[in-house]
């Protein structure tokens, strides 16, 4: 490092810290936000230094992030993506590939689904042109049950598609059991739950793929971008594939050759030789994210188990202090399980004597912010009128949820003062009631 860049590195060392020092919770000002990145002055450095080194396209950091997330999540390959979104379009895409044989996912295909959660665990079934099968999920924890997945399955039933519910875990062993016991495909989002257990093992290894989300109201982010994981390097080869273009190629950035055939293959209808950087095999996308973003992944991931206790922490305190509160469902965590929470949700009771939209707004007028659980109900949503889709069972809670389920947040940059104001505010709206 030169000294130039070691002098401007310092400084923003030091522009971080004075930042930092002009921070101040003002309750009822100062805007308590429901999720958010916490960065640190590592982090600001980090992408300052990509930057200053020009590494604006992937590069060295997003190869070694790939390999330093792979040994944290317990998988062996991972695919950095630019979304948690683009990493579920590839899981499924991947299974959809001639290379799978009499296995491959065709249209017409049923996927297991639930309907409460967020669009793009769905989304990805029908822009393959498959069905989504939803099932129903539990009030308390927000997850389906290994039941209801169970007498979901039909005839063309082919794969099991399902999002942890901010970060509780569903009972995700006997669900991937399921869909073994049916040779079905299971794609685990685990976009909301990276560090959460299930069975005392890591939620994101059940799958045959698992995706994760690194967007700022993520357990880790770097701005925008995702991954894809697996432990089955022919899956892993497809991901790669159809994230670059769906080239053929393997070759890192900056590398040529390294299968030692470049220019001597036959690919299709092109000429012998035809420089295999420019073979496509595939019909594929281009999903990649960049250095300074995969730099600013590398110091954040340094801190996964300081940002995976916080939630934790947070999370109970909120817990503790709502304890008997009246009108409100409390969270429960799934049996067998240790979130690693991505929000504190909250349902209102039937009876209350108050609804969603007068608590919600009363929490929001004193700078609280609150989120719904996502899309709610997904068939209640426009963008799903008319689309193609089986119901199985009833959707009775998913329904609940829409209408009076909501939620506050634990992230790390939450502090005790903020959490005992959230605390504090909710005791005194109901009390009001």
């Amino acid at each position: 490092m030169s000294d130039s860049q070691e002098y401007i590195l310092e400084l923003v060392r030091k522009y971080h810290r004075e930042k930092e020092q002009q921070r101040e919770f003002v309750p009822g000002k100062t805007l308590v936000m429901p999720s958010g990145a916490t960065l640190d002055e590592d982090d600001r450095v980090a992408m300052v230094e990509a930057a200053l080194n020009m590494r604006i396209a992937v590069g060295s950091s997003a190869i070694e992030l790939e390999r330093q997330l792979g040994r944290s999540l317990h998988r062996r390959k991972v695919h950095l993506t630019n979304s948690g979104s683009s990493a579920n379009l590839l899981a499924l895409t991947a299974l959809t590939q001639p290379e799978m044989g009499d296995e491959r996912l065709k249209p017409g295909d049923e996927v297991i689904t639930v309907a409460a959660g967020f669009p793009t665990t769905v989304n990805p079934i029908l822009q393959n042109h498959m069905t989504p099968v939803f099932v129903d999920v539990e009030l308390g924890t927000y997850n389906t049950t290994v039941e209801r997945v169970a007498e979901a399955i039909g005839p063309r039933t082919r794969a099991i598609m399902i999002a942890h519910a901010l970060g509780n875990p569903f009972p995700v062993a006997e669900v991937a059991a399921l869909a073994k016991e049916h040779g079905l495909f299971f794609v685990e989002d685990n976009c909301d739950a990276v560090g959460s257990l299930y069975n005392g093992r890591l939620c994101g290894t059940y799958g045959d793929f698992s995706t994760v989300s690194f967007y700022p109201a993520h357990h880790l982010t770097m701005g925008e971008g995702g991954c894809v994981t697996t432990d089955r390097p022919r899956l892993a080869r497809l991901i790669e594939s159809l994230r670059d273009w769906g080239r053929d190629c393997w070759c890192e950035p900056g590398e040529n050759d390294t299968c030692g055939k470049r220019y001597c293959q036959q690919f299709g209808g092109l000429p012998y030789g035809y420089d295999h950087k420019y073979t496509f095999s595939r019909v594929g996308f281009n999903l990649k994210t960049t250095d300074v973003q995969a730099a600013l992944g590398l110091s954040q991931l340094q801190r996964l188990p300081e940002f995976d206790a916080a939630r934790r922490r947070n999370w109970w305190r909120l817990r503790e202090g709502l304890d008997g509160i009246p009108g409100l469902v409390m969270p429960v965590p799934q049996p067998g399980s240790d979130p690693s929470w991505f929000g504190y949700i909250l349902t209102v009771e039937e009876n209350a004597g108050f609804d969603r939209n007068e608590i919600v707004s009363f929490l929001e007028s004193r700078r609280i912010g609150t989120r719904m659980l996502f899309a709610g109900n997904l068939t209640r949503q426009p963008a799903y009128q008319g689309q193609n889709y089986r119901v199985s069972g009833t959707l009775e809670n998913s329904d609940v949820i829409t209408e009076r389920t909501f939620w506050i947040g634990v992230f790390p940059g939450l502090t005790d003062e903020m959490l005992d104001y959230m605390i504090s505010s909710l005791w005194e709206f109901v009390r009001g009631r």
